[in-house]
């Protein structure tokens, strides 16, 4: 078994986005084949395009931004959970865990990961996600960091409280990771985004060190 886990999507004009936003577009700028001297590539896209984190500015006017996030936050030792079979995940469901005291960083593990089977997969509502008492579960047990294994933290239908809650307490957010062959237990986690300053969102490359 590999020593690192890739649990990021791998980015494509198919994969999926919030609806309302634009897919990935990739472009030729400049080709070898067609007599330019070197290939090039231009991407565009949202900043909440495939694997990424959130920061305090997506939902709280004023928030810090990415780049202003330690990346102490972003690297270190992490819990995954499995709550494959739950259609949403509240404040009992955590409870229920009998989490160890020291987690700091929390990733899900739902039946939102079949999905990334078709990773050109139409945008799906029904996904699993934190409920607001539990985004409020988190802050109270003091962990700093959560993932999920589909494009929102938050239920597709709810208000925005989760991520209020969260992010109003500088809880990173990780959506959109690719969780179908971890296994729940302890690992270390090496997720890093994109340095760019201004920006509420960005990409992110994540991986799990056993």
């Amino acid at each position: 078994m590999p020593k690192l886990i890739d649990i990021s999507v791998p980015l494509s004009p198919a994969l999926p986005v919030w609806p309302g936003e634009k897919h990935l577009s990739i472009t030729q700028a400049a080709s070898m084949k067609n007599g330019g001297d070197y290939n090039l590539t231009r991407l565009a896209m949202g900043s909440h395009t495939g694997t990424h984190i959130d920061a305090p500015l997506h939902f709280v006017d004023e928030g810090k931004t990415t780049a202003e996030i330690p990346l102490e936050k972003l690297v270190g030792p992490c819990q995954v959970v499995d709550f494959t079979g739950k259609n949403k995940i509240t404040a009992a469901d955590l409870e229920s865990m009998n989490l160890k005291t020291g987690v700091e960083k929390l990733l899900f593990k739902t039946g939102n990961s079949r999905l990334w089977d078709d990773m050109g997969h139409p945008f799906f509502e029904d996904y699993c996600a934190l409920t607001a008492d539990a985004a409020q579960w988190v802050v109270d047990r003091g962990i700093h960091l959560v993932g999920i294994d589909y494009l929102s933290i938050q239920l597709f239908h709810n208000p925005p409280d989760t991520h209020v809650i969260l992010l109003s307490n500088e809880v990173v957010i990780v959506e959109s990771l690719d969780l179908r062959h971890v296994k729940p237990g302890t690992y270390r986690l090496i997720c890093l985004p994109l340095k760019i300053e201004g920006v509420e969102g960005t990409l992110a490359r994540a991986v799990l060190e056993r």
